[in-house]
């Protein structure tokens, strides 16, 4: 948006500020300055009302009090400057004619003639603009068929110290009115309605046209102004030597009693710190949801955090239950190996001779059983389980995640350009990491893997119980048989030669010492078969550990090289948003102090 020329400095009829008035100037520039200053902070969206700060303080500098007229086109609000100035110095007509700002300043003898300052303003000279200081602005219609006319008269709106908003009769409060009047209102403007061209309307459609106004302005943006039914035609048919006609003169009047009320420079300082006001509180009402907002996405980083370690301690749950299923397969093993052994280590048995073929699909089938199956199934039951778990919390942290770049993008991407961009980077990196890592899940191939181990696993567990057993059954078988006699004692049958050979006892001498080597062996026997089914369980319960661990330490590492950068990040725009809210609300206290002491003046 092209800046409009501001004012040039005040005819020398205008007595310059003094005394507290000229200091209470000063300190307002420097407040709007500042207020502009912090604005630039905050982004492009905040650019265009530094501008418009920028340029109410250089009005300050001139301090000329500008009550601005706005309307439609057509509504009569050039006629209605000329009723008020009691002169036809501006020109007229049922087109469009106002292209530019026409600026009426305060001047001992009225100028026919205007100075025309740059493409988009004309000033004149008036002695009846109500007071010295006091400049009448006559803005371009809106809602006309050219943009530009209603360009301009928007871009002159935050200027004004009052608005005189002209409806015409007939047409009164269209849309773009409406518009307009809520824009003043946001600006935090002082408005008054003049209904013009009453002399179309009997004394019955005035009152209802006044009524309808008034109705339509509290409704719709809760106002209350000062309502004038003027003619500005009869007004300029009547001269300014005859009898008021139109209703103008009560306008003068208004005017008249503000500006003895207090000078319009003070009214000036006190319109401009309203607007400054309006403008600040809506920022500030913006810093603070972006602070909040910050404050929101560090609290989604941490509650990532958090799931993260819930599905830490998920696992650790489901290995849980997951071990105590195997458990329970292992310790059915051991019983029915126990038994086994129980049953084909007696005497009786092994007397009978040894089939080791038959001996092994025994074994296969009653210690071995389904086992394998059921260690199977048990984890299939904890790896769906886990992925499931993990899928749904990668689901989780990548909705959090897009959810926090969302807002990254629409609500605060304006409080820090470069850091927020480096942060938007990692967002987006983190969640295709998460992406990623939802997509390698297979509970497929991870029980494959897994089944593998565990056939093998059980194949050799089978393989080296059953040849522990056999070969005790063998040795006992062996020395169970009954040998020569050798010097009055019972040989060793020669079956006991290979037992010897690998390590078997010294030879049994008697039916006792046999007997007592039998339980010893027995015994043995048992706990060597203990034995291999702990070596087996804790390979079983390693393999899970392992799976679990893996999953862990894949999660971890995600909180701490992923999403701990994150949080370092949104420290740092915590605190900038932090410092830009503190700066805004130190500014707002000041306006207000300034306000406060302006009012005393005037009191006084």
């Amino acid at each position: 948006m092209t800046d409009l020329p501001v004012p040039t400095n005040p005819t020398p009829t205008v007595a310059p500020a003094e005394g507290a008035l000229a200091m209470q100037r000063e300190a307002a520039i420097r407040l709007l300055t500042d207020l502009a200053d912090a604005l630039a902070e905050l982004g492009s969206s905040a650019q265009d009302d530094r501008r418009r700060l920028l340029e109410i303080a250089e009005d300050l500098r001139l301090m000329f009090f500008l009550a601005v007229v706005i309307g439609e086109f057509n509504s009569g609000k050039s006629s209605f400057v000329n009723a008020l100035l009691g002169n036809a110095l501006l020109p007229t007509g049922i087109t469009p004619t106002t292209e530019r700002i026409e600026v009426v300043r305060y001047g001992p003898e009225p100028g026919q003639q205007p100075v025309l300052k740059g493409d988009a303003l004309r000033e004149w000279t008036h002695p009846g603009t109500g007071a010295p200081g006091v400049a009448l602005v006559d803005t371009p219609g809106v809602g006309s068929v050219f943009q530009r006319h209603e360009h301009t008269a928007k871009a002159f709106l935050h200027r004004s110290d009052l608005v005189i908003f002209v409806l015409s009769a007939k047409r009164a409060l269209a849309e773009t009115e409406r518009l307009y009047l809520e824009m003043a209102q946001q600006y935090g403007k002082k408005i008054v309605l003049v209904i013009n061209q009453v002399d179309l309307l009997t004394p019955q459609e005035r009152v209802e046209v006044r009524r309808f106004v008034e109705r339509q302005v509290e409704d719709l943006l809760g106002l209350k102004p000062l309502i004038f039914l003027v003619s500005a035609r009869d007004a300029l048919a009547s001269g300014a030597g005859g009898p008021e006609l139109g209703g103008v003169d009560a306008v003068r009047a208004y005017l008249r009693g503000l500006f003895s009320a207090a000078p319009p420079a003070q009214h000036k300082l006190l319109a401009q710190i309203a607007t400054a006001h309006s403008l600040l509180g809506k920022h500030l009402a913006e810093a603070r949801a972006h602070a909040s907002a910050v404050r929101l996405d560090r609290e989604r980083v941490r509650d990532v955090e958090s799931e993260l370690g819930q599905q830490a301690e998920g696992l650790n749950t489901q290995l849980r239950l997951a071990r105590t299923a195997v458990d329970h397969i292992f310790e059915s093993i051991r019983m029915r190996g126990l038994s086994f052994l129980a049953g084909n280590l007696s005497m009786r048995n092994i007397g009978r001779g040894v089939n080791r073929e038959k001996l092994q699909r025994e074994f296969q089938d009653v210690v071995i059983g389904r086992s394998l199956v059921e260690i199977q199934q048990a984890t299939e039951q904890y790896v769906n389980a886990l992925v499931d778990h993990s899928r749904l919390y990668w689901r989780g942290v990548i909705g959090r995640l897009n959810a926090l770049h969302e807002t990254l993008q629409s609500d605060v991407a304006g409080l820090d350009a470069s850091t927020y961009a480096e942060q938007r980077e990692a967002l987006q990196e983190a969640i295709r990491t998460a992406e990623t890592e939802l997509r390698s899940y297979s509970s497929g191939r991870v029980l494959s893997e897994m089944e593998t181990d565990f056939r093998s696993n059980m194949s050799g567990f089978a393989m080296s119980a059953f040849a522990s057993v056999a070969g005790l059954i063998a040795t006992i078988a062996a020395f169970a048989a009954p040998g020569p006699l050798i010097g009055g004692a019972v040989a060793a049958a020669p079956l006991a030669l290979p037992a010897l050979i690998v390590g078997a006892p010294v030879a049994l001498v008697s039916g006792a010492f046999a007997w007592r080597y039998y339980r010893r062996i027995s015994s043995g026997a048992r706990e060597e078969f203990n034995h291999k089914v702990d070596a087996l369980e804790r390979a079983y319960d390693q393999a899970l550990d392992d799976l679990t661990q893996r999953e862990r330490a894949r999660l971890t590492d995600y909180g701490h090289q992923v999403l701990t950068p994150i949080f370092s990040r949104l420290d740092v725009v915590a605190q900038r948003s932090a410092a830009q809210e503190r700066r805004l609300t130190g500014v707002q206290a000041e306006l207000e102090a300034l306000r406060q002491s302006i009012e005393g003046e005037r009191q006084t």
